[in-house]
C-alpha cells in the first residue's frame, strides 16, 4: 500500500481518519541531512585535512576535488573546525601571507564558532542554519558528536527539489487515481 517513491524518500503509512474501509494512505517524512549527504559529492572524497597541515594542502584539495570547504581534524582525527575558500581569500591572499608557511588551524573556523548539523536534522533546519550564519557548508555529526560527513547548500537544494518533485508525483498520481492509494498500480 505504499506509493512508489525515490529510495531517498522515507514513507510511513497511517490509517485514514474518515473511513477505515478505505485502508491506508501514504505520507512522506521530511528528508534529513543524512539524505542530502548520500547524494553529496563529499560522500565520495576525502573531505578532511589535518589542522597542522599547510594551507597549500587545503588549496590543492579544493582544486583537485572542485570543492569549497574541508573539515579540519586534530591529531586524533576529531573534528576541530572547517576551512573554506573564503578563509583562504580573506586570511591569506588579501593579507599577503603565504599558504606554504601558514597552518590550516591558523585560518580555519575552529570548533568554538563552528556550526554543525546532526544527521537527523531536516533539510529545512540545515538551510535555516546556513542562512542564519551566512555559510555554505555544514559538517554532519551523529548523536554522539562524531563526524559523519559534510554537506553543502547545493546538496540541500538538490534534496529539497527531489522531495518537491516526489510530492508532486504522489499528489498527481492520487488525483489521477493511480498508485497504491486505490489498490491499483
Amino acid at each position: 500500500m505504499f506509493s512508489r517513491v525515490s529510495p531517498l524518500v522515507r514513507t510511513a503509512a497511517r490509517p485514514m481518519a474518515r473511513s477505515a474501509s478505505r485502508g491506508m494512505v501514504t505520507i512522506q517524512e521530511a528528508l534529513t541531512a543524512e539524505d542530502a549527504r548520500k547524494i553529496s559529492c563529499y560522500s565520495e572524497i576525502d573531505y578532511a585535512i589535518n589542522e597542522d597541515a599547510p594551507v597549500l594542502d587545503a588549496v590543492q584539495k579544493f582544486a583537485a576535488y572542485n570543492i569549497g570547504c574541508l573539515v579540519t581534524t586534530d591529531a586524533n582525527g576529531n573534528l576541530s573546525g572547517v576551512i573554506s575558500e573564503r578563509d583562504y581569500i580573506t586570511k591569506i591572499a588579501l593579507l599577503g601571507r603565504t599558504s606554504k608557511d601558514t597552518s590550516v588551524k591558523e585560518i580555519a573556523t575552529l570548533t568554538g564558532k563552528l556550526i554543525t548539523a546532526n544527521v537527523n536534522d531536516s533539510v529545512e533546519a540545515c538551510m535555516e542554519k546556513m542562512l542564519a550564519s551566512d555559510i555554505r557548508h555544514l559538517p554532519l555529526v551523529n548523536d554522539s558528536g562524531e563526524l559523519e560527513g559534510m554537506i553543502s547548500i547545493k546538496d540541500l537544494v538538490k534534496t529539497a527539489v527531489m522531495e518537491k518533485d516526489q510530492t508532486i508525483k504522489v499528489l498527481s498520481d492520487f488525483a489521477l487515481g493511480k498508485g497504491g492509494h486505490f489498490g491499483s498500480e
